[in-house]
């Protein structure tokens, strides 16, 4: 991915569909390289799954497009604005789910939906409550009698109901069940609907599978990849399954193949190479069931760290 130079402000005339722009983002902690030239762009309207394990640098990412800590080279933009030096503005379109969730425990939870609300600048009330309800939360009960669970509800329903043009979300599921899960799931993809956009990082890899349009992936501080799952997904194997109906030809040789089971009329393996040369091999022998599953996000993310 190139992105091209720009000097100060980007030109929000030619960045009207871009929601984040990174620009050879890189933030070190003395000695420690926490990101390393980091560049991207994200258009509008998508939701967009940020990925990589403990220490690749995803919490930092997010905390430099809030402009809460500066970076020590390099710049961001939000909707065409300077994350460091226009975060007032920025702020009243986007939203922000941390990791940590933080609340005031003697406050009920629709006073900090409330306060969280006026902080903001908007609300949708009518969209509040339709997500009070979604997510069965007891908006009169103080946060301190909350469970985990409870409480991350209200900062999910918070970071929804005002709308905003950008969601910056760090494990926004930590704590929920899965009903409540997929109810944050519908809640994301209504977003997209409305034109919204969502950032999201996540170690649960089936909720990024399941409503991310593109994927970025993080390592050592570094974007290893990105770009949309199915395009990705050559970097790891194919699962196939073939039974026959007289005998297995040999297909041990063919580049790619990994054999993980065999037998007189059935081959289980692993497939990585040239479909052509693997089909031209396999119709030589009259087939009666073919099976073959694509690789997982889950797979997918071994496969890149196990290396």
């Amino acid at each position: 991915m190139k992105i091209p130079h720009t000097k100060g402000r980007a030109d929000i005339g030619d960045n009207m569909n871009i929601a984040i722009r990174c620009e050879h983002l890189t933030k070190k902690f003395g000695n420690v390289v926490a990101l390393d030239d980091l560049s991207f762009e994200i258009e509008t309207g998508r939701i967009i799954g940020y990925l990589g394990p403990n220490g690749a640098g995803k919490t930092t990412t997010l905390k430099l497009l809030l402009g809460l800590i500066k970076p020590t080279s390099g710049c961001a933009y939000i909707f065409g604005m300077d994350v460091q030096k226009e975060r007032i503005a920025i702020h009243s379109q986007i939203s922000y789910v941390p990791g940590d969730n933080v609340l005031w425990p003697e406050m009920s939870g629709m006073q900090t939906l409330e306060l969280l609300g006026n902080l903001h600048g908007g609300t949708d009330f009518e969209y509040r409550n339709q997500l009070v309800e979604r997510f069965n939360l007891d908006p009169h009960k103080k946060v301190k009698s909350y469970s985990k669970g409870n409480k991350q509800k209200v900062t999910l329903i918070a970071a929804l109901m005002t709308r905003p043009k950008l969601m910056i979300l760090d494990e926004p599921t930590s704590g929920l069940d899965p009903l409540m899960e997929l109810e944050f799931r519908n809640c994301l993809k209504n977003a997209k609907e409305n034109g919204q956009t969502v950032f999201l990082s996540s170690h649960i890899l089936s909720e990024v599978e399941a409503i991310c349009d593109d994927v970025y992936i993080l390592r050592d501080g570094k974007l290893v990849e990105s770009g949309k799952l199915e395009d990705l997904k050559h970097y790891s194997t194919v699962d196939i399954s073939i039974v026959f109906e007289q005998g297995v030809p040999d297909i041990s040789a063919i580049r790619g193949v990994t054999i993980l089971a065999s037998s007189t009329d059935s081959v289980h393996f692993k497939f990585s190479g040239n479909f052509n040369e693997l089909l031209l091999a396999i119709t030589k022998n009259k087939i009666r069931t073919f099976l073959a599953s694509e690789p997982s996000l889950e797979e997918l993310f071994i496969s890149l760290y196990g290396k």
